[in-house]
């Protein structure tokens, strides 16, 4: 099993009101030479009865139909998964919280007493007193951004995504960031 490194605990996330405003802060991160590798993504879709909802990846990147189909095509995600989850209802999630969910799935120990998604975001280095209030953004319709690095990397992205108009941004380190020496 591979060791989580403390960088990859290190998280920022942006909560976004709509998927243009998530959209621009995806293209800004890349933009600021942001590795996309360390970047997640998580959207609630229109309830199933309302709307076809389809996902599938042929192996030359993701196709989907929803409402939030032009956001997720637009910002071209590697890994991605769509569940349905109790109490959420549909969601797409990318980048490395799939894992995290996944392994919440599967029978790993719930963090906390949390769900699936609970329990992906506490993999991914989101603290326990966070997890309800992203969960209850996500219920809401809005967008969560999750990116992960060192705590220098995250400091320039917060830096960028608040330029793009977020609900709120908040940065969550595993370790204590004190001033540079040197």
């Amino acid at each position: 099993m591979r060791e989580t490194k403390l960088c990859e605990m290190n998280s920022i996330v942006a909560v976004y009101e709509t998927a243009v405003d998530a959209g621009e802060g995806v293209s800004d991160l890349r933009k600021a030479g942001f590795d996309m590798t360390k970047l997640s993504l998580v959207a609630k879709e229109a309830r199933p009865e309302d709307h076809i909802v389809g996902y599938y990846n042929a192996g030359n990147g993701l196709r989907y139909w929803g409402r939030m189909g032009a956001f997720w095509e637009q910002v071209g995600p590697g890994c991605a998964a769509f569940f349905l989850v109790p109490g959420i209802g549909p969601v797409l999630l990318t980048g490395p919280l799939v894992a995290g969910f996944v392994a919440g799935l599967e029978g790993a120990p719930a963090a906390r007493g949390f769900g699936a998604f609970g329990t992906g975001l506490s993999k991914v280095g989101i603290p326990g007193e966070s997890i309800l209030r992203y969960e209850s953004e996500l219920c809401s319709d809005r967008l969560l951004m999750i990116a992960h690095g060192e705590p220098d990397e995250l400091l320039r992205a917060k830096e960028t995504l608040h330029k793009t108009r977020p609900e709120e941004v908040n940065l969550h380190f595993a370790q204590k960031v004190g001033p540079a020496h040197g």
